[in-house]
């Protein structure tokens, strides 16, 4: 199982590159556009080397589209021959594990042997969707319980007596598949570190909206790893905001956009994100100004080589053994597929 988690380096980066894919939607579009703006970013990631593609699940969120990940994964698995695809991820409280393990059942066999299972346990939303989604209030406390479940479902191995013994995730190993997807967890902050550790699993840190906290809790998931038959070492993934232009006027337009749609996120004004013209024309208090420039100073932005160069400091100082590239709240279509096209040229990628 390890060849199936760790990726190799291609080009000149230090470490895999891959993409984290929110299916943003912008002022002007409509989520089927979004959706089809996903397709082409799998299929680039294809064609330019990238190890992974994942989606990430979000709900009741205008300006995300990415409601349901098995759903378009299973559509990116038609259109991609290569790349890993996977959930970054499914936040497993707002679901049964039989249902979890059913559909990733499902993509492995549509998509043998490049299928990743990412499993958060935050609701990916507010409070309220997060109760009509979950029907109980249990939320996450149970999440140890639920993610004990999905994995004895993959692997079809209830003990005799137990009251899911006669249960099995259909496809899944009584079917006889040779493979089933490895299981990720995704964190921002010690939680799931520290249980990635303890289960032998590999983790999927959310640098890209918990820049401040990465380097303790990768230190802690590398200091509680303990070997698993899913893997012999720890293997640290982090997601990045990232955006790469021709000039470092574009990428900044672009990423101020990004900064006018967490502000008003915060300040719950849901809507579809805002264009750089609206962020240009918009008159930022001053205390929403201060939240922009703490926003975009996580953010890997400007030329080419200087995302480059940002990218390989950043995976300098963390140790990470892959970074998960993501466009958050970006936009335009364009600007997004062109971040990476940008990107994998300048580390060398191949062009097939």
């Amino acid at each position: 199982m390890n060849d199936a988690i760790r990726g190799t380096a291609r080009g000149t980066a230090p470490v895999p590159l891959s993409v984290l894919d929110l299916v943003p939607v912008g002022t002007g579009t409509t989520p089927a556009q979004a959706l089809r703006s996903s397709i082409e970013l799998s299929r680039i990631a294809d064609r330019r080397g990238y190890h992974r593609h994942w989606i990430a699940e979000h709900h009741s969120a205008p300006s995300v589209a990415s409601s349901s990940p098995a759903v378009i994964l299973a559509h990116l698995a038609a259109h991609t021959q290569r790349v890993r695809l996977g959930s970054g991820g499914v936040m497993l409280p707002n679901h049964p594990p039989l249902i979890i393990a059913e559909q990733f059942g499902v993509l492995e066999a549509l998509a043998p042997g490049r299928v990743d299972l990412g499993l958060g346990r935050a609701p990916g939303t507010d409070p309220a969707t997060a109760a009509a989604l979950r029907r109980s209030d249990q939320g996450g406390g149970d999440f140890p319980q639920q993610l004990s479940d999905l994995l004895r479902f993959l692997d079809d191995d209830f003990p005799a007596g137990h009251p899911y013994a006669r249960v099995h995730a259909v496809p899944g190993p009584v079917q006889g598949a040779t493979s089933r997807p490895p299981v990720w967890l995704l964190g921002s902050s010690g939680f799931s570190a520290r249980l990635a550790g303890t289960l032998g699993l590999p983790f999927a840190f959310a640098h890209h909206f918990s820049a401040d906290n990465t380097v303790a809790a990768l230190d802690l998931y590398r200091q509680s790893f303990r070997p698993s038959t899913l893997l012999d070492a720890p293997y640290v993934l982090i997601s990045v905001n990232t955006m790469a232009a021709d000039t470092e006027r574009e990428a900044h337009r672009q990423v101020m956009a990004g900064a006018l749609a967490m502000i008003q996120l915060h300040a719950g004004r849901l809507g579809l994100l805002p264009s750089p013209e609206e962020a240009e024309a918009y008159d930022f208090t001053s205390a929403e100004w201060k939240f922009a420039q703490n926003w975009i100073a996580d953010i890997v932005h400007g030329t080419p080589d200087a995302v480059r160069n940002g990218l390989n400091a950043l995976q300098q100082r963390t140790g990470a053994d892959e970074l998960m590239l993501t466009t958050l709240m970006s936009h335009s279509n364009d600007a997004r597929l062109r971040t990476y096209e940008l990107i994998a040229d300048a580390y060398g990628f191949p062009q097939d």
